[in-house]
């Protein structure tokens, strides 16, 4: 073993042994603070997996905005929002099914502040009278139907929380609703072909039913060229297990806004995978709720940002019921000039939300001068009784110790930076469960980065 080896080694060992000792602190620390789990703190019990979060009764943190009128300061409740909008958090915003009931945009509201709305080619304004997509649903072992706006599933995950949702509401005449039946085990992915061929902009609506103990991997593939306002509504019930991936490989000219909701049942699992490589604009908003004790949800998320591209992900967890689990790992690479991407990560616990256990993660790869990453965690906490709770952002470049390493064995530093990247983007391509679609998107990234001049 080479000197250079045999010290980074060391170095390692040094690191891990220093991080251990810190961390047994901080619990021997924790213990004599908080005591052990089934004392109280406070006077607030921590039995049962909880943990109370010290300076916080069962109320919760009430968190608060302020605003000046009249040179005098005010404080408002986060709850409450105000005569001029939607409040900044997410316990207080606007939901509705009429567009009315929305201000127009003006590119300074909160879920549209890194939007560039020129680009959304009308989606938030204009009628939306274009021919949506066509929707090709490869899988016998599902139901699908063409239903009216007035169907009763319609609504039933979700309630629009902007402008161009609401826009798409009120615009579509019709709805595709997949059924998984209850106690089904669908082994095969269902795969849903999305395949645009017209920039007239125009609204769709798309229902995926996993009715109770039924388990499926419904694969959303979104192609061709659109300018697409887009509701995705996901009733996940009790005891169902779901996975949905939804692929946005859209032609460079195309535009999609697409709000994505689930809501979960008791004991109800769901997975959602979100990939964004294609289209001029793409933004997507995926937002779980749960509507009784125990469900779980994982998100994933990986978008590549070309020069030009403007790449969004806006997601939420909303925990309102006890002992539910939420986890949450997106990653971006950008490269070129006026690449942007953007994510927005807000998970609320809300008061009755005892024994939440969530985390979510945000990784951003910058290669080369150009792109821009806006990356923002949001964690509202309304209750100290909780299991567990945090989140993490970072953006930077490539880890000149990480090109060295690979460079010294004989890699060019081209190759080098290209092995990093997909090693750092193929951990959520490896959540998709479908291996030829994952072939597929590791051919793609590998094309976006062979297309690089770093």
């Amino acid at each position: 073993m080479s000197k250079l080896n045999e010290t980074i080694r060391n170095a390692a060992e040094a690191a891990a042994s220093a991080a251990t000792a810190v961390a047994e602190k901080a619990v021997d620390t924790a213990k004599d603070v908080y005591g052990n789990l089934g004392e109280k703190v406070d006077g607030v019990p921590t039995g049962d997996g909880r943990v109370a979060i010290p300076g916080m009764d069962q109320e919760g943190e009430r968190l608060a905005r302020d605003k000046v009128e009249n040179d005098t300061l005010v404080r408002e409740s986060a709850r409450g929002g105000s005569a001029e909008g939607p409040d900044s958090s997410r316990a207080g915003r606007r939901t509705s099914y009429d567009v009315a009931d929305f201000p127009k945009l003006t590119g300074k509201e909160e879920d549209f502040r890194f939007t560039p709305l020129k680009r959304l080619r009308g989606l938030h304004a204009d009628a939306l009278t274009g021919p949506a997509p066509a929707v090709t649903v490869d899988s016998d072992a599902v139901r699908v139907e063409t239903v009216g706006p007035d169907d009763a599933r319609i609504g039933s995950a979700g309630i629009p929380e902007d402008r161009v949702s609401a826009n798409a509401w009120n615009s579509v005449t019709e709805a595709t609703v997949l059924t998984v039946p209850q106690e089904a085990e669908i082994a095969a992915p269902v795969l849903v072909d999305i395949h645009g061929s017209d920039a007239t902009p125009a609204a769709q609506h798309l229902v995926i039913d996993a009715q109770p103990f039924s388990k499926a991997l419904v694969v959303l593939r979104h192609h061709g060229t659109a300018v697409l306002s887009q509701n995705v509504e996901f009733r996940v019930a009790d005891s169902a297990n779901l996975t949905v991936v939804t692929l946005q490989e859209w032609d460079d000219d195309a535009v999609h806004a697409s709000s994505q909701q689930a809501r979960l049942g008791r004991s109800a699992s769901f997975k959602h995978v979100l990939v964004s490589l294609g289209g001029d604009l793409v933004r997507v908003t995926p937002s779980t709720r749960f509507d009784a004790p125990g469900g779980s949800v994982e998100m994933y998320g990986l978008t590549f940002v070309d020069a030009g591209q403007h790449l969004e992900s806006r997601l939420f967890v909303d925990h309102s019921q006890p002992n539910c689990t939420s986890r949450v790992t997106y990653k971006s690479a950008l490269q070129g000039e006026n690449a942007h991407g953007v994510w927005i990560g807000d998970v609320l616990i809300r008061a009755t939300a005892e024994g939440t256990d969530t985390y979510e993660l945000n990784r951003n790869l910058i290669l080369g001068d150009g792109p821009r990453m806006d990356s923002v965690p949001n964690l509202e906490i309304e209750t100290g009784l909780i299991a567990g709770a945090g989140h993490a952002s970072t953006t930077g470049q490539l880890d000149d110790e990480h090109l060295y390493y690979l460079m010294s064995r004989g890699i060019p530093e081209d190759e080098a930076r290209r092995l990093v990247v997909r090693g750092f983007l193929f951990e959520i391509i490896q959540q998709i469960g479908v291996p030829d679609i994952e072939e597929r998107l590791r051919g793609s990234v590998q094309d976006e980065l062979a297309a690089a001049n770093y």
